[in-house]
């Protein structure tokens, strides 16, 4: 992924909800699927660390981001967002080729 696209995806992402927590639970396969579902779905999606996890921002989203195939595009704070091209076409919305 270039910078200009990662600079594209932080745009976009800044203006979506956080859609998920991780806190004291940690990081689940129930909770991987969830997020799956929502990357195949939306695309990019923001999520959130909890001052009671055992994870850091950057860790949990390096650790999702692997487990699902996903890229990490930033972490600021607390949250940080995923971005994963959805499979079905119909569900495809930010077309990261026309960015170079």
């Amino acid at each position: 992924m270039t910078s200009k696209q990662r600079a594209y995806l932080r745009a976009r992402a800044s203006g979506e909800d956080t859609i998920f927590q991780i806190g004291k639970d940690g990081i689940s396969e129930e909770m991987c699927n969830q997020i799956a579902n929502a990357l195949e779905a939306r695309e990019l999606i923001k999520l959130r660390v909890l001052d009671n996890a055992e994870y850091s921002p950057k860790e949990a989203g390096e650790e999702i981001a692997s487990a699902l195939g996903a890229e990490l595009v930033t972490v600021i704070g607390t949250k940080f967002v995923l971005y994963r091209p959805s499979s079905k076409e119909k569900n495809r919305k930010i077309d990261l080729a026309a960015i170079k």
